[in-house]
C-alpha cells in the first residue's frame, strides 16, 4: 500500500470519455420511490437501516427505456441529500431541464444539470438512466463503454456495527464462509479498537479495513493510531467530509493508509485531496460524485497518480449494483470493493438475475446497457410513490 502523497499534479480539466454514445430522443422520465426490506439491520455511526428507501429512474425514449438509481437515503445523515429532497429537485428542476432538448447524449447530461447546485446523487441517477437507454439502443455494454478490462471483480463485504465484538466475529465468519475476499467493518468511538482486535485475532491475516463514516476528529488521533497494529488495508473517512487539512495531518500521524469517501464529491475534490496528502487511497461512489462519467474521471486521475481506488457501495438494488460492477472492472480499481452479492442485503431484488458471488467475485454484466432486466412484479410490489414527466 503506498504511503500518503505529499503532493500531486495540479488540477486539470478532465478529458472527455473516449467513445461517446449516440444521442437519444427523450420522451419522459418515470420516478418511483421503492422500499426494499433488508435481510438484516445495517448499523453505522450514522444510525440503523432496516428498509432501503431508494428512487428508481426510468428514462423513456423513442427507441426504448433506460434505468437509473438515485442512491439517497431516507434521512440526510450520510449526506445532505435525502429521498424527499432528491425527489423534489429531480421532478421540479433536473428532469424538466433534460426534457427541454429534443435529443440528448449521455455525455451532455452533467453539463446541462451543472447550473443546479449540488444534488449529485439525483443527477447521477438521471444520467445513468439516459446512459443505459443510449447503450441499450446501440447494443453496447456499460462496462465496454466505461473502459472495463475485467469480466468479473473481487467482492468485499461491509459489516455493520454489531451488538458486541463476539457478534461481530460471528457475522464476519459467515461472510468469509460465503467467499468474500475482503472484510470491511464499521467503527465509531467506543466501538473501534476492541472490535478490530476481535476480528483480527479470530481470522488472522485476512484483508481487513475499517470505515469510520466521519465519526472522529483530529483529537482522536491517538485512538486511531492504536489501529496501526492490526495491519489494515486502510481506514476509511475517519474525519468530517470537509476536513481535508485535518485528514492530511492525521495521515502523517498514522501508518495505516487513510482513504477518503464522503470527502470525494467530484474530480476536483479528489485532486485537492491528493495535492494536500489527505488520502493515499480513494473510495469512488458514482452516486456521491454525480455520476459514472465523473467516477471514470476520478479513476483516471488516481491511476495516473499511482493512487489505488476501489468501488464503494450504497446498498444499491440490482440496477446500481450492475453499474458498480462495470465501474469496478476498470484497471485502476486494484482493491476489492463493496460490490457484494445482492443477497447480502436483499432476499428479493428488482432485477431478474441479481448479482451472485462466484469464487469471491461478481461478474460484470455483458448485455446491452446495464446488462440486467427489471423484475416488473418486484418493481411494482416495492413501489410506494410514483410520478411521470413527459415532454
Amino acid at each position: 500500500m503506498p504511503e500518503p502523497r505529499e503532493t500531486a499534479p495540479a488540477y486539470a480539466e478532465p478529458m472527455p470519455i473516449a467513445r461517446p454514445t449516440a444521442s437519444v430522443a427523450l420522451e419522459g422520465f418515470e420516478l418511483r420511490v421503492l422500499h426494499l426490506p433488508l435481510v438484516s439491520p445495517f448499523t453505522t455511526s450514522f444510525g440503523t437501516e432496516t428498509v432501503r428507501e431508494v428512487i428508481v429512474v426510468r428514462a423513456l425514449t423513442a427507441d426504448g427505456e433506460g434505468w437509473g438509481e438515485i442512491v439517497t437515503q431516507a434521512d440526510p445523515l450520510y449526506s445532505s441529500e435525502y429521498t424527499q429532497g432528491a425527489w423534489d429537485v429531480a421532478l421540479r428542476f433536473l428532469a424538466p431541464a433534460l426534457l427541454d432538448r429534443p435529443r440528448l447524449a449521455p455525455e451532455d447530461v452533467a453539463g446541462m444539470l451543472e447550473p443546479f447546485k449540488g444534488h449529485r446523487m439525483a443527477k447521477a441517477g438521471l444520467e445513468l438512466a439516459v446512459l443505459d437507454a443510449a447503450l441499450r439502443a446501440e447494443g453496447r455494454p456499460l462496462g465496454e463503454y466505461l473502459g472495463a478490462v475485467h469480466d468479473r471483480v473481487p467482492s468485499g463485504v461491509s459489516v455493520g456495527i454489531q451488538r458486541d465484538p463476539a457478534a461481530l466475529v460471528d457475522a464476519v465468519g459467515r461472510y468469509l464462509d460465503d467467499g468474500y475476499v475482503r472484510i470491511k467493518i464499521k467503527i465509531k468511538p467506543g466501538r473501534d479498537v476492541a472490535d478490530t482486535a476481535a476480528v483480527r485475532d479470530a481470522f488472522g491475516t485476512i484483508p481487513l479495513q475499517v470505515d469510520a463514516n466521519s465519526a472522529y476528529t483530529l483529537a482522536d488521533a491517538a485512538t486511531l493510531a492504536e489501529l496501526d497494529r492490526f495491519d489494515l488495508l486502510l481506514i476509511e473517512q475517519p474525519l468530517q467530509e470537509d476536513d481535508l487539512v485535518d485528514h492530511a495531518e492525521l495521515a502523517r500521524q498514522l501508518r495505516t493508509p487513510v482513504c477518503l469517501d464522503e470527502s470525494i464529491v467530484s474530480d476536483k475534490a479528489a485532486a485537492d485531496a491528493l495535492a494536500l496528502g489527505a488520502a493515499s487511497v480513494i473510495n469512488i461512489k458514482a452516486g456521491r460524485v454525480g455520476g459514472y462519467l465523473e467516477a471514470v474521471r476520478i479513476h483516471d486521475r488516481c491511476r495516473d497518480a499511482g493512487v489505488p481506488v476501489w468501488c464503494g457501495g450504497m446498498l444499491e438494488t440490482g440496477i446500481g449494483r450492475a453499474a458498480n460492477a462495470a465501474l469496478a472492472a476498470l484497471p485502476g480499481f486494484t482493491l476489492p470493493g463493496d460490490v457484494s452479492a445482492s443477497s447480502r442485503f436483499y432476499t428479493r431484488d428488482i432485477v431478474t438475475e441479481p448479482a451472485v458471488l462466484e469464487d469471491g467475485h461478481v461478474r460484470v454484466p455483458t448485455g446491452p446497457g446495464l446488462g440486467v432486466e427489471i423484475d416488473r412484479v418486484a418493481w411494482e410490489d416495492f413501489t410506494v410513490a410514483r410520478e411521470t414527466l413527459t415532454r
